[in-house]
């Protein structure tokens, strides 16, 4: 099992690097698009965490920043009709820590911003990890359930009805709301919009 590689990152496209090990072995691996966006440029060193899943047909490398990534990760790969493609899905859609407070919250909505995703893929993936990812969902500081501030979700579906990726409406509202109280939607809204 291959759950670690160093060595110097080679080409990134898209969903995929390249990892020149200083044994002289190149490996492929997938990441998600929340991986991609933290990784240096070509040349320069890296570490990566990595999971390795293999099927019939194929074995593939899955690569991540950090533990709770790659943790996340393989629970996804656990949840019925979860499979890799989907699980990267999500973790390009979501940094880690929000994804998992997604199914801990049971909040379908969000997960239905995944590509591949419709309400009944969304509510059985729920109903399997939402109670398996709650030591995940703590991490980064996010707000608690119900301590998320006057109207975040409200907030968030405005963004989305102006035209914002729900990712993107989702991290400005947290943010808002880590740098201080507002007083109330409209307050938030119009912060929100700055951020972006």
């Amino acid at each position: 099992m291959i759950s670690r590689l160093k060595g110097t990152l080679l080409t990134r496209a898209n969903d995929r690097i390249e990892v020149d090990t200083n044994g002289g072995v190149v490996y492929e691996v997938e990441v998600p698009l929340s991986v991609f966006r933290r990784l240096p440029a070509p040349g320069s060193p890296v570490e990566v965490r990595t999971l390795q899943v293999v099927r019939e047909d194929s074995a593939s490398l899955y690569g991540f920043m950090d533990a709770g990534e790659r943790e996340l990760f393989r629970r996804l790969l656990g949840a019925s009709g979860v499979g890799a493609k989907l699980a990267l899905a999500m973790l390009s859609t979501f940094d880690a820590p929000r994804l998992a407070r997604a199914l801990v919250e049971k909040d379908v909505t969000a997960l239905r911003q995944v590509s591949g995703v419709g309400k009944k893929t969304a509510e059985r993936i729920v109903l399997d990890l939402a109670d398996k990812v709650t030591d995940l969902a703590a991490k980064k500081g996010f707000p608690e359930s119900g301590d998320e501030g006057p109207g975040a979700r409200e907030a968030v579906a405005a963004l989305v009805a102006l035209g914002h990726t729900f990712a993107d409406a989702d991290a400005a509202v947290r943010s808002v709301l880590e740098a201080g109280e507002v007083a109330s939607t409209d307050e938030l809204i119009r912060k929100a919009l700055q951020v972006r």
